[in-house]
């Protein structure tokens, strides 16, 4: 499958299973408010905080990955089964939606797709939205988990003088000027800046795969996307910057989830600029 839908290709597949992911990183819950005040029909809600997100300790990041079991068992308890397509849409631009379906590749599920343009476009577009939640009866979910999709920190540490960095987050805070999430300014020394906001065009929707292609070709500077690691402030935005590259034909690359927030936790760790 592309890793895109749009909304009409969505609308004309009822038996999708679809999954809101809204999220306000300043307000943790007003992605689930918003899914109770309206969503596609159909969609259940994956929250970043208690969904796609593991138990933190201080030191492993804001939204460190969840254990593999632990994420499985979720997909079960969502009635999800192997053969489904499933779907992950969020407010506007895919930016939280597509941690889940990082989350659902690094699961061992392939049928899993981004709605381009989100529920902003869906709405636009006067499609119907409801309040009804839906249950399904749990199911057994089935697919083997890809650890090596993702780098640790101690990846991170041993290779990144070979690896190439990629650091989703605005160039302010890549450059250190600004952090408002954060205690600590800066990047990780390596890295390359690319803003996962300039994977999209001024409507929320993605760039054409041949305009991303080129941008990250130039990025990339001849690298293979194997050796690219992405990561951001806590692991979601670069997974927007992977969905970008897998439209754009660059697979193999990976994420670092604990990203910056795991990363400044440790002093020792060298820090640029």
């Amino acid at each position: 499958m592309s890793a895109l839908v749009s909304t009409g290709e969505l609308a004309a597949h009822p038996g999708w299973r679809v999954f809101d992911c809204r999220h306000d990183l300043f307000k943790p819950e007003l992605g689930a408010q918003q899914y109770r005040e309206g969503h596609i029909p159909g969609a259940l809600y994956a929250s970043l905080e208690h969904d796609l997100s593991g138990p933190k300790t201080g030191s492993n990041g804001r939204h460190p990955l969840p254990e593999s079991a632990a994420f499985v068992a979720w997909l079960g308890r969502q009635g999800l089964k192997s053969s489904d397509t499933i779907v992950c849409y969020d407010a506007g631009n895919g930016s939280m939606a597509s941690r889940l379906w990082w989350m659902l590749r690094w699961a061992g599920h392939d049928a899993v797709v981004v709605m381009d343009g989100g529920l902003a476009k869906w709405v636009k577009e006067g499609r119907a939205v409801t309040l009804e939640i839906p249950s399904l009866p749990a199911t057994t979910w089935s697919a083997v988990p890809r650890a090596a999709m993702a780098a640790d920190v101690e990846d991170v540490a041993a290779n990144r003088a070979q690896d190439l960095l990629v650091d989703a987050r605005a160039a302010v805070r890549f450059r250190g000027e600004q952090e408002p999430i954060d205690p600590v300014a800066g990047h990780i020394p390596g890295a390359v800046n690319r803003f996962n906001g300039e994977n999209v065009k001024a409507d929320g929707t993605f760039k054409d795969a041949a305009t991303l292609r080129k941008e990250y070709e130039a990025l990339l500077g001849g690298r293979p996307p194997s050796e690219v690691v992405n990561y951001c402030g806590s692991g979601v935005a670069a997974c927007h910057n992977l969905l970008a590259m897998e439209i754009a034909g660059l697979k193999g690359a990976k994420l670092y989830a604990g990203s910056w927030s795991e990363w400044i936790a440790d002093p020792s760790r060298p820090r640029a600029p």
